[in-house]
């Protein structure tokens, strides 16, 4: 009797939960707690006056079956612990079914049968969820899941609807950090036909696909929301962010490093990598060839070889011209050939007093005087370097390695220098040299081809700040957005350039503490080698620079003048730079961060700024250059495209700001087709004597012949000399580099 008793109840209570309308009563207390009467019906989406006399029902022979209890106090119903054992049993029932008939296709590329408690874990393991709710949105999540009429289930789709969840519950901070990162199919099928189209080959594709990939991890799990939104909106502008977490963005190596040791390796390609100290020129090249190999897998954007001449004067001493020459052009195509990223060559036309002094390294890391003993043999290898770009440029343009020449004005009435600097005009009419005047930096500077500067200012010697130094990165500001924003007020104009200012130099200390963290644990290995008490690369002296971009377009709103149409706009140009110089000194010196202001940002993070403004301000309403289908915003490079602006005027007004944009200002001037060498040489000895341009070149529309294998100063429809209209390619220099038009 007792036995027939108990399972007549049994019945009774597995008809009380039969119903469909009766379990979601149950299942939704059990994942909820308790709820009012109008709370279960609006969570069932039951209609107050449809639906009422039938819930009633239905929760009345709830209660009679104790499966729930009203709680007098909050007037809420609520599961009893039999009504708990009846929402476990079912669930049960419905997993046992569902394991049977859904599979998974797991991110491990496995099939696996379905598992809630994969789900739970997964919550409190990426995103830190309490076990207690983490077992309720699984339960959720596979009551949904049951509802789909599919053959199999994926890891993205079970982690879309665990999302879909979090965000009902008002959980986006679990939903945050569960983010799945990746590309839709279609996306990578465009990214696989738009590289196709491009002639790229398939690691690009790779590379790509993985870059998006660690991008939104980065905006997503590194840096603060605020950083990231800014970055999203178009208001700030973090440059190479794939490489944000990973890679300096540029680095100045010192030679005489290897040339004393070798090179000691331990790399995940290479493993273990040792050669010895060069015996040779030849030699000497080879290591520098491998050295910018394989310091490019830690690098994202430029790689600078300083002192290039006088650390290798010593090799030279017994060869030939013709000997070195064969050797400098065969390191020339390889690393040009070889090397991902750009590689600037800094020449000495003269040995600076800093170096004469130091020791010389020469074959097999002998000690072989002083660097001032190869005045002679650094002059030749120069002279010759310049002749063997002049080679081979002939044949086709080479705008990596770019040759960065600092022209001391006292060599400009040396028989030799001119030699020398006649030498780098004749190659300026292929684009590639950049020239410095280094006495503005009394205590020595070295200079990348993208515009960055590394002055003996930091820690007061040249061999701490300008060599075996890095470039962190480079953070853009969107002025023209901080002035859209103030609506026109001086003052909250000024506020919003302190508050993107502040967010632009915490990205930079993030990345920067980042990559320290790299070193720490191993990813950076070229940077390292010599142990972390004195490793390869001293980041702590490496450079993070701040650029604005739309300085111009900012001030003709401001002023309804160009800088260059007054004093009152040049001014107020100068007053903008020189509150975030101060804004950027006062961080530096708080958090002992090497930063600084520069004016050389990427014209790809302008044009998409501009075009975000477009969009959210309207056209009417924004200042951009370029029109409605090529916006951008200009640095103050642009304005000497204005015909009617005479070069000293320029260089007038480039001369104020390059004091003040101290971190990276490469000067591009404008030449006409018809422009010779002579004419050039002319135009720097101009500018080293009578302006305080630290880094400028000379920029002009080039053509290039496949069939004549000729270089043409100017913009051609077809080729000059054979007329050929289809076998020309047209190169420009939008930022500091000559790319395809």
């Amino acid at each position: 009797m007792i036995l027939s008793g108990k399972r007549r109840l049994g019945a009774r209570i597995l008809k009380a939960a039969s119903s469909g309308l009766r379990l979601s009563i149950l299942k939704l207390l059990f994942d909820r707690g308790p709820l009012s009467y109008t709370e279960i019906m609006n969570n069932l989406k039951l209609s107050p006056n449809k639906d009422a006399g039938r819930f009633a029902y239905h929760l009345k022979l709830l209660l009679s079956m104790d499966l729930i209890k009203p709680d007098v106090e909050s007037k809420k119903y609520m599961l009893t612990d039999l009504g708990k054992s009846v929402v476990e049993f079912a669930g049960s029932l419905e997993e046992s079914a569902f394991r049977k008939r859904m599979l998974v296709r797991t991110s491990r590329l496995a099939i696996e049968r379905f598992d809630r408690n994969k789900i739970a874990e997964s919550l409190t393991r990426e995103a830190g969820v309490p076990i207690d709710l983490a077992q309720k949105i699984a339960r959720e999540t596979e009551d949904r899941l049951q509802k789909l009429d599919t053959k199999y289930l994926t890891a993205p789709l079970i982690r879309e609807f665990v999302n879909a969840i979090l965000i009902e519950r008002g959980l986006e901070e679990y939903r945050h950090k569960l983010t799945r990162l990746g590309l839709p199919v279609y996306d990578v099928t465009q990214l696989i036909k738009s590289m196709g189209s491009s002639l790229s080959n398939v690691e690009t594709i790779l590379v790509a696909a993985g870059n998006k990939v660690v991008e939104e991890y980065t905006l997503l799990n590194i840096l603060p929301r605020d950083i990231s939104d800014a970055h999203l909106s178009g208001a700030l502008n973090l440059e190479n962010l794939a490489c944000w977490i990973l890679k300096l963005s540029g680095f100045l190596h010192d030679l005489r490093f290897f040339f004393k040791r070798g090179l000691i390796f331990r790399g995940h390609y290479s493993g273990f990598f040792l050669t010895n100290p060069p015996k040779s020129f030849r030699a000497a090249l080879n290591l520098t060839a491998d050295i910018l190999k394989l310091a490019s897998a830690e690098i994202s954007y430029e790689q600078g070889v300083d002192f290039f001449n006088i650390f290798l004067a010593p090799f030279i001493r017994g060869l030939s011209k013709d000997e070195i020459k064969e050797n400098l052009t065969y390191f020339i195509s390889s690393v040009s050939l070889t090397v991902p990223v750009g590689i600037s060559i800094g020449i000495e036309t003269k040995i600076p007093r800093f170096l004469a002094e130091s020791k010389a390294l020469g074959p097999d890391g002998d000690i072989t005087g002083i660097y001032g003993d190869y005045a002679e043999e650094s002059s030749i290898l120069a002279t010759l370097l310049l002749e063997t770009f002049n080679a081979l440029g002939e044949s086709k343009p080479i705008f990596s390695p770019s040759v960065i020449i600092k022209v001391r004005p006292e060599m400009l009435t040396g028989n030799e220098e001119e030699h020398i600097l006649y030498e780098a005009h004749k190659l300026a009419v292929y684009g590639l040299p950049y020239f410095v005047n280094p006495s503005i930096n009394g205590n020595g500077a070295s200079y990348m081809a993208t515009g960055q500067k590394f002055s003996a200012n930091w820690k007061g010697d040249w061999e701490l700040d300008i060599i075996r130094v890095g470039y962190i990165g480079d953070v853009t500001v969107n002025l023209p957005r901080a002035f859209y924003e103030s609506k026109g007020d001086r003052k909250a104009f000024f506020e919003n350039i302190y508050d993107l200012t502040e967010k632009s130099l915490r990205a930079l200390e993030i990345k920067y503490l980042t990559l320290k963290q790299r070193a720490r644990e191993g990813l950076l290995p070229f940077m390292i080698q010599g142990g972390l008490r004195d490793p390869y690369c001293m980041l702590e002296n490496s450079l993070s620079l701040l650029s604005p971009v739309g300085l111009n377009e900012t001030v003709q709103l401001m002023t309804k003048k160009a800088i260059y149409e007054g004093d009152e706009p040049l001014k107020l140009a100068e007053e903008i730079s020189l509150y975030m110089q101060r804004i950027i000194d006062e961080y530096s010196r708080s958090r002992e961060i090497r930063c600084a202001l520069s004016l050389t940002p990427n014209v790809e993070s302008s044009r998409r700024m501009a075009t975000l403004d477009i969009e959210r301000y309207g056209l009417a309403e924004t200042n951009v250059s370029g029109g409605r289908e090529k916006p951008y915003y200009s640095d103050i490079n642009a304005i000497a495209q204005n015909a009617d602006l005479p070069l000293e005027k320029f260089l007038s007004i480039e001369e104020k700001l390059s004091a003040i944009f101290d971190g990276s200002n490469l000067v591009k001037i404008p030449v006409r087709a018809e422009t010779d060498p002579e004419q050039l040489l002319s135009t720097t000895k101009k500018i080293v004597s009578k302006f305080s341009i630290p880094l400028f070149t000379y920029n002009m529309p080039l053509t290039y012949c496949d069939i004549c294998r000729k270089t043409f100063l100017g913009d051609y429809i077809k080729c000059p000399s054979c007329g050929s209209a289809n076998a020309i390619t047209k190169f420009i220099r939008e930022s500091a580099r000559y790319k395809p038009a």
